[in-house]
């Protein structure tokens, strides 16, 4: 743990955040990748309704690992602010309580979703010739919902401690078996999308098999045990303090895409599949910034801990300036090659003709992305619930569901392709507004830890 913390401590900020910042980033890339591969395999069975399938079934995905990122974010939060603390007792008290919990929750929608399937799909927009491949697909994604539940707990406990090394390994390894075995699966075995589920599940399970066996074996410094696990009012409140942001967002997220379905439906199973496909590409930029961010939050909270303001500063200034820079370089890209990106994944004209002009609308605010996300991680980091809530609102719920319900009616097709671009826009301004009271609120805070320091020095 001295090397730990020496690290967080000491390191410079732009070496530190790099060493913790590319793990997460590689992983979040694998898996982003994954998912665009599986959508394209899916789209080799030249079937528009089995594409539009598997964006149904996204947004049951997304809530699935909205639970994980819910357990998983609060304790990684909690935990790595307990280790600036140097109070490791009650560390592995949170990391074995937020695994049992974790795992309860995740068994728990195994059965609701297995019961609910159908009406579930129904609700994020199936069609009745897009029903019997989603429910092919999601039926077997729900069996495997425990093990992304905790997946997502396990790696953000494992990054807390400062070894994210781990976590990329065993996310790339299922990630890149899932990429192997769909293929095989779906078309060496003729199982069609059943197989790509198949695929996904199967490397859950090895990712999970290899997240555990890192606390089994006592490589980690923080341990699971059923001996550290307490009913602690004070431990579920701080989970839940900065994890049910991370839930609101995920599960607005994933309400958010539902809803997108449904207001695609009226116009046919291409524009259903066109949203699953802009969505799966725009992942790619997307998760390279919640990558970057699972570097940078567990340094952003251990030098809040330890009271090291000028660090926490610098990391602040220079996430900023890295991803702000990141997102101009997809928005570029993105714009300019946005046929030939969506026709990688269907050759049917309608699709890449909706498919293209949604990807353009939707990366339009893109460049301010990094800017809103290293602010909504930072108020996670620091412990302030309330701002990471409000900011997970904004985007996915507040700004995003009010649009898709509105703006359809008046602009038809157009209203629902240009939804997220007005959502962004005011998430924006709600972000530029927190970001500065928290500015000032941590100058206070500095100016006061000074005036104790002088007073002390005096007496």
């Amino acid at each position: 743990m001295e090397k730990i913390a020496k690290m967080m401590g000491e390191e410079k900020i732009p070496k530190i955040l790099i060493k913790l910042a590319l793990p997460g980033i590689v992983a979040m890339l694998v898996n982003a990748v994954y998912n665009v591969v599986d959508t394209m395999f899916v789209g080799m069975l030249n079937n528009t309704s089995a594409i539009a399938a598997v964006s149904v079934a996204f947004p049951m995905f997304i809530m699935i690992a909205a639970f994980g990122q819910m357990f998983g974010v609060g304790a990684g939060s909690y935990i790595s602010r307990l280790l600036g603390e140097k109070n490791k007792i009650v560390a592995d008290q949170t990391a074995s309580t937020t695994f049992f919990t974790s795992l309860v929750c995740g068994i728990g929608f195994v059965l609701f979703g297995s019961i609910f399937l159908e009406p579930l799909l129904s609700v994020f927009g199936a069609t009745d010739t897009i029903m019997p491949f989603a429910k092919d697909y999601s039926r077997i994604l729900v069996y495997g919902a425990v093990f992304t539940v905790l997946n997502m707990t396990l790696n953000n406990m494992i990054r807390a401690e400062g070894n994210a090394k781990f976590s990329m390994f065993a996310i790339s390894l299922g990630a890149g078996l899932n990429i192997i075995l769909d293929p095989i699966f779906m078309f060496t075995f003729d199982m069609g999308i059943k197989g790509a589920a198949l695929a996904t599940v199967l490397a859950q399970i090895i990712s999970f098999i290899f997240l555990i066996r890192y606390f089994i074996s006592g490589k980690s410094y923080i341990k699971i045990s059923t001996k550290y696990f307490v009913f602690s009012k004070k431990i579920y409140s701080e989970i839940m303090k900065i994890g049910i942001a991370t839930f609101a967002r995920q599960g607005l997220s994933s309400l958010s895409l539902g809803l997108i379905n449904l207001a695609a439906k009226p116009y046919g199973d291409a524009a259903v599949a066109s949203m699953g496909i802009t969505l799966r590409v725009l992942s790619l930029g997307v998760f390279i910034v919640f990558g970057y961010n699972q570097g940078f939050q567990p340094i952003a909270g251990y030098n809040y801990g330890a009271k090291q303001f000028g660090r926490l500063k610098e990391a602040i200034k220079v996430s900023l300036k890295w991803t702000t820079v990141f997102c101009v370089m997809v928005t570029v890209v993105f714009m300019s090659f946005a046929e030939v990106i969506i026709s990688a994944f269907s050759n049917d004209p309608q699709v890449i003709t909706i498919g293209a002009k949604t990807l353009r609308a939707i990366i339009l605010l893109f460049p301010l992305f990094g800017f809103q996300q290293v602010y909504a991680v930072l108020f996670q980091a620091l412990g302030r619930g309330k701002e990471a809530l409000i900011l997970s609102l904004a985007r996915q719920g507040i700004f995003l569901i009010p649009a898709i319900l509105i703006l359809p009616k008046f602009f038809g097709l157009e209203g629902v392709i240009f939804s997220q671009t007005v959502a962004d826009f005011f998430s924006i301004i709600i972000t530029v507004i927190l970001a500065v009271r928290m500015n000032k609120g941590l100058k206070k805070e500095i100016k006061s830890i000074e005036n104790v320091k002088k007073n002390v020095e005096v007496a």
